[in-house]
């Protein structure tokens, strides 16, 4: 099969052509439809995550069963499914105690590179290949843990489903599972791209009256208010804790949320709060960058922190909700989807997403 595959870090991917054993016990065959470009997985590139390489990277996707292995019994072929990159047991002490994204049982060979027995379904010539987070949907196909198939209505268009498998629920769930933004609140969400707007969206549902997106884009204010927001402010211009300050009878705000994973821009959002406030941070940065934060402010004035991992969710509940509020006509999906690529542009599809011109690029499989 087809697929892209990440050698080292600071080069291209290459396309080429790889094999894939058939699924084992608890596993499917999914024919991918649609895989989202996603920043998370730009971190190989740059070798700021720590994966074995090679890999077949991709890990916002959504397909078709093929086919199952033995004792499956979650999907069967046929099924459409969004692909989840956190699989949950349920049973662990993480699952049990509302941390699915953290499961025990699952997350240590994911971050190996393999499936959940401790070995891959890739190779090249004898050479191992690996999965990235269990997946791997820069391929044509994918064998991926049972768990991690989430079955979904046939009536959503599997692009739109794609994308619920990384930003749409990790934002919607930043807002609603993590921050549980209150009605009537005001909130500031910093970095305005797929994950951003998700949590503007997810602040809107949740019934925030003041919805302040701040980026450096132009075009991206134009997004923000599109989804959902009430204010922009685009911090290239202006004194972004300022304008807040001004938005908010000058106290800040009810919650900022941070997306982009920047340490300045974390800062930034841990001083746009109100007393009493809340932060969440959302963005993923550098494993080993640090944010400094005033330690001797921080008790004196109430504030909360709080990290949120793919958005709090678990993905067999909140999935299928997440599409249902769409095919209701509470979400804006397809405006998400900004460019659509054939997998041979897939580096093309990354120069796009870093430049800041997209929302969302997706890969479209035949």
């Amino acid at each position: 099969m087809r697929a892209a595959v990440f050698y080292e870090p600071n080069t291209p991917f290459i396309i080429e052509d790889i094999e894939l054993d058939p699924p084992g016990p608890g596993e499917a065959l999914v024919k991918i439809a649609v895989s989202g470009v996603c920043h998370s997985d730009y971190h190989l590139v740059t070798g700021s995550t720590q994966h074995p390489l090679p890999v077949v990277a991709g890990h916002e996707g959504a397909g078709v069963v093929e086919a199952v292995g033995p004792g499956v019994t979650r999907v069967r072929p046929g099924d459409h499914v969004v692909l989840s990159w956190v699989p949950t047991c349920g049973e662990c002490f993480y699952c049990q105690h509302g941390l699915p994204a953290q499961c025990e049982a699952t997350i240590a060979p994911l971050w190996a590179g393999t499936l959940l027995d401790g070995t891959t379904r890739l190779s090249k010539n004898g050479q191992t290949i690996y999965h990235f987070s269990g997946l791997g949907t820069f391929a044509e196909y994918a064998v991926v843990p049972q768990l991690s198939c989430v079955p979904i209505r046939r009536d959503v268009p599997l692009t739109v489903a794609a994308l619920v498998g990384c930003a749409v629920t990790t934002g919607i769930g930043a807002a609603l599972n993590t921050a549980q933004i209150r009605p009537g609140s005001s909130v500031v969400v910093f970095g305005c791209g797929g994950v951003g707007l998700n949590i503007i969206q997810g602040a809107a549902l949740a019934g925030a009256t003041t919805i302040i997106a701040v980026d450096v884009v132009p075009a991206k204010m134009d997004l923000a208010r599109q989804f959902g927001a009430t204010h922009m402010v685009n911090s290239r211009e202006v004194d972004a804790q300022r304008a807040i300050e001004e938005l908010t009878a000058g106290r800040g705000a009810d919650y900022a949320l941070e997306a982009s994973g920047v340490p300045a821009v974390q800062r930034l959002a841990y001083d746009a709060i109100r007393r009493g406030g809340t932060v969440t941070y959302v963005g993923i940065g550098p494993h080993d960058a640090v944010v400094p934060l005033p330690a001797g402010r921080l008790p004196r004035e109430d504030k909360t922190l709080k990290g949120s991992y793919y958005g709090g969710a678990n993905p067999q509940r909140d999935m299928p909700m997440i599409l249902d509020l769409y095919a209701a006509g509470r979400l804006k999906l397809d405006e998400l989807i900004s460019r659509r690529y054939p997998l041979a542009a897939i580096n093309e599809a990354f120069a796009a997403m870093l430049s800041g011109e997209v929302a969302r690029g997706v890969i479209i499989f035949d």
